[in-house]
């Protein structure tokens, strides 16, 4: 019997973590966890909540709020993908607006945001046979993991891909609002404190800007199977 494998996939922000991480867990049967989409609803909770305006927001207020979230991944067997639940509600399409991207990251700079979700991923991921996406997966959520990925892409690229996202959800949004939103967000996680966006040193890295989602699938793949040997 194979080992059940715990991969742990980093990267910038709309390189493709996500996509190459759901088509991995889907072939091998394994449990996939957006750990990003675990911060998106934290931050969708406190907007909410009028917690937070503006960017702006009291501090304890939102430990105030924490032990009220609850997260979790249902399965959605015609979409083929697990959906981010918050407090029991389908938020997967909420998420993903530009208005919680443009705030996510001041609120995962939070030290017990980060412990909370953190011991939440580690839970998820405890017994392998799990693919996981994020910015601190390899560094601090699973240090230990057995294969470590860092992703990334040249900005523009990047931008075209989630512009395209977006406008497959009648988003109403430009290129230059998407791009400053996709480098702030990368400038932010990469210089704060707590858990920064860095690549692990044992991390394999991808520049995917020039290869086809099937190329990179097939090169992950080939990289799982040297771990399974």
């Amino acid at each position: 019997m194979q080992k059940k494998l715990t991969i742990a996939i980093d990267g910038y922000s709309s390189c493709g973590k996500s996509t190459i991480a759901k088509a991995i867990a889907k072939k091998l049967g394994y449990v996939y966890v957006d750990s990003g989409a675990m911060y998106r609803a934290v931050t969708l909770y406190l907007m909410n909540q009028g917690i937070l305006k503006d960017k702006n927001f009291l501090m304890k207020q939102v430990l105030a709020a924490l032990p009220n979230i609850q997260i979790d991944f249902v399965f959605d067997p015609q979409k083929e993908v697990a959906e981010t639940m918050l407090n029991g509600q389908n938020v997967e399409t909420e998420i993903r607006s530009l208005a919680v991207s443009q705030r996510v990251s001041q609120i995962s700079t939070i030290k017990e945001v980060r412990e909370k979700l953190v011991e939440l991923q580690q839970q998820l991921g405890e017994a392998g046979g799990v693919v996981m996406d994020g910015r601190d997966i390899g560094t601090v959520v699973f240090p230990n993991a057995d294969l470590k990925l860092f992703i990334t892409a040249e900005v523009d690229i990047r931008t075209e891909r989630r512009l395209l996202e977006m406008k497959q959800k009648n988003s109403a949004i430009n290129f230059e609002d998407v791009k400053q939103n996709l480098v702030e967000r990368d400038r932010v996680d990469m210089s704060r404190a707590i858990s920064p966006l860095i690549q692990a040193k044992d991390a394999v890295v991808i520049d995917n800007s020039n290869l086809s989602e099937t190329a990179q699938f097939e090169l992950v793949l080939g990289l799982i199977k040297e771990k399974e040997l």
